[in-house]
């Protein structure tokens, strides 16, 4: 990736961590760049209304404009003006934790996360990547959404770490979960990446790739409506699917 589009990134990243305003010395001491390089980026997000000055030696803020810019994109994402509506209902009805995946070339990531009312939750972010594939409903409805012949070379090479006790451990074993998996249509993690945490996944596919539904949560709850979970999942990706 090109250093200054990953400056401009860190830029924004850094403003939404810190929350507050920053001067270009602290950004420069933060970032660890030079403050030659960090004068570029901000005079750049200056010039296109990006950042503002709130006052002299009082530091720099982001403007609403990259706010406004980031809904407008978000509302006219078409995968989530097909999926949202229902996958919010599909959260509603069991009250977990409910996301959506696209998957890649080599891992898949999240689109969408809609929060349940529970204070314990089992939460992704968006934008990140889905860990631990051996391990994880959402990792393993990637690997079932390979081809015969990319899947093995991913276990060539994988290194199928342990998570917990339940953690899938051997290839074979692994092998077999997928494909007992992709005839029942769901794919299952009971505790195998965290402790007390059960989540399952399905795929559908539409415009020529493959998306991830997930409803996850504690085991402590989960245990008593997996199937309904289950069934929730695939039936949301039954309709978003093309058929592909």
């Amino acid at each position: 990736m090109s250093k200054i589009v990953e400056r401009t990134l860190d830029f924004i990243e850094l403003f939404a961590n810190e929350r507050r305003p920053l001067s270009l010395s602290d950004i420069s001491r933060m970032l660890g760049i030079p403050a030659s390089s960090c004068h570029d980026v901000l005079r750049a997000l200056l010039a296109r209304g990006y950042v503002y000055e709130i006052g002299p030696r009082a530091g720099f803020y982001p403007t609403v404009r990259l706010f406004n810019l980031a809904r407008t994109i978000s509302d006219h994402d078409p995968i989530l003006l097909r999926a949202e509506l229902l996958l919010r209902k599909t959260r509603d009805t069991i009250d977990e934790s409910v996301s959506l995946a696209k998957a890649g070339k080599t891992n898949a990531t999240y689109l969408l996360v809609l929060e349940p009312s529970h204070a314990l939750r089992f939460m992704v972010a968006v934008g990140s990547e889905v860990r631990s594939l051996h391990a994880t409903s959402a990792g393993k409805a990637f690997l079932g959404s390979l081809s015969p012949e990319k899947f093995e070379a991913y276990l060539k090479t994988a290194k199928l770490e342990p998570m917990t006790r339940n953690t899938i451990r051997s290839k074979s074993a692994l092998r077999e979960d997928i494909e007992a998996s992709k005839r029942r249509g769901y794919f299952l993690n009971r505790e195998e990446s965290v402790e007390d945490a059960t989540t399952v996944s399905s795929l559908f596919g539409w415009n020529g790739a493959h998306y991830i539904v997930t409803i996850a949560g504690p085991t402590s709850r989960m245990a008593g409506k997996l199937d309904r979970a289950a069934k929730l999942a695939m039936d949301a990706c039954k309709t978003l699917g093309d058929g592909r």
